[in-house]
């Protein structure tokens, strides 16, 4: 796997695809900084070496060049995070472009315009990524969260630089921390899958199957599970056509000797809101128009227990919808439970939007070993698929 450390960047342009897809308020303020705080570490790099630096990414979902949705918004905060004043072409590719990169000295930055602005770019065409690969000298990917995207930027750049390409050190740590619970764990290794279907997390499941102990199944999809067994669910979010799919997956589970945690107890509510009347009832008896939002207390005290057990632990997906102050209890306490297995010494990923949200709204970002920047890519990887940005750079 080649990274930073096998190329002399000194006097070099490296041409970087970063993930600096980040979220604006309606003036343009960015309201969390993190994509970019994390691509500093390559940059920083690359410039003390003597390099110069071209990034290049996308943001929002743009039809053609939208005003919006430009890179120029974020100029003024990368410039402050990376401690160096960044230059701006206004295009990613053409005269400006070309004319920006030729003129960059060593230690400077230069930002490319959105490279959605340009449909070529989702294309995956090969005349606009010979275009954008013409800037640079050693071609950098450091954008995890579009590593399973084969587009112009992230994968068929690539073939431009056949021995002059390589990983940032944010992708490779995300390469190696999920490489760490895949296939280089220490045991006993836990999974712990929330969300509220079953059929988003199947293959996840399916995969990692063969590589965990134990599996806490929790969020919407436990219902599935329990209607599965025989369990009253009221009006608790379930899949019924993914029931027969639930049973065959206790049934692999307990073939494969991994043991399968469900909540025995959840937090039920007469309306899906946060001022809706609760009720904690047994996850096999919910009452007719009640329904399951949250973990309950007994749950709760079980999932520590194997939490606590554990010496690889990932994280994917909360236990209910903690976006209600009502119903975050189980997913603050799980966040409590792994921060606790980690200070301990155990290895913890936590991946996939939901999760990373509530990780950083409850303030648990520091205590675990390591927050994945890559909801799709991440869950991609854990599907057992290797991703073309990833591959391409392998090659």
């Amino acid at each position: 796997m080649k990274t930073l450390n096998d190329f002399d960047f000194k006097n070099k342009k490296a041409i970087i695809r970063v993930d600096f897809n980040v979220p604006l308020d309606e003036n343009f303020n960015i309201t969390d900084t993190t994509r970019i705080v994390s691509a500093k570490p390559t940059i920083d790099a690359i410039l003390a070496q003597g390099g110069s630096v071209i990034l290049m990414s996308h943001l929002g979902r743009p039809k053609g060049v939208e005003e919006k949705y430009s890179l120029k918004h974020i100029l003024k905060s990368t410039s402050e995070i990376l401690g160096v004043p960044v230059k701006f072409a206004a295009n990613c590719i053409g005269e400006e472009a070309t004319t920006a990169a030729a003129a960059l000295q060593p230690g400077e930055v230069l930002l490319l315009e959105n490279l959605r602005f340009h449909a070529e770019e989702e294309a995956g065409d090969v005349a606009f990524a010979k275009e954008l690969a013409s800037l640079g000298d050693i071609y950098v990917n450091d954008a995890f969260g579009t590593a399973h995207r084969a587009h112009a930027s992230t994968t068929i750049i690539a073939q431009f630089f056949p021995t002059s390409k390589c990983f940032g050190t944010l992708l490779a740590k995300e390469i190696e921390s999920i490489d760490k619970v895949l296939n280089n764990s220490k045991k006993p290794v836990l999974a712990i899958l929330g969300g509220s279907k079953v059929s988003s997390k199947i293959t996840v499941i399916e995969n990692i199957l063969d590589k965990v102990d134990h599996m806490i199944l929790g969020g919407g999809m436990t219902f599935t599970f329990v209607k599965a067994l025989g369990g009253k669910v009221g009006n608790s979010i379930c899949e019924d056509d993914k029931m027969e799919l639930a049973l065959e997956i206790l049934r692999l589970a307990k073939e494969k000797g991994v043991q399968i945690h469900i909540p025995v107890d959840v937090v039920a509510a007469d309306d899906f809101s946060n001022t809706a009347n609760t009720q904690i009832v047994d996850v096999r008896e919910i009452p007719d128009g009640w329904e399951g939002l949250d973990a309950g207390p007994k749950s709760l005290a079980n999932f520590e227990k194997v939490i606590m057990e554990c010496k690889t632990i990932l994280w994917n997906g909360p236990l209910g919808v903690f976006e209600m102050e009502s119903f975050a209890k189980g997913t603050i306490a799980l966040g409590d439970y792994i921060s606790a297995s980690t200070a301990n010494g155990a290895f913890s990923l936590v991946g996939g939007g939901d999760s990373v949200a509530a990780v950083k709204q409850f303030g648990f970002e520091d205590k675990m070993s390591y927050v994945s920047t890559g909801g799709g890519a991440m869950l991609e990887m854990l599907e057992g698929k290797v991703l073309p940005g990833i591959a391409a750079i392998l090659d």
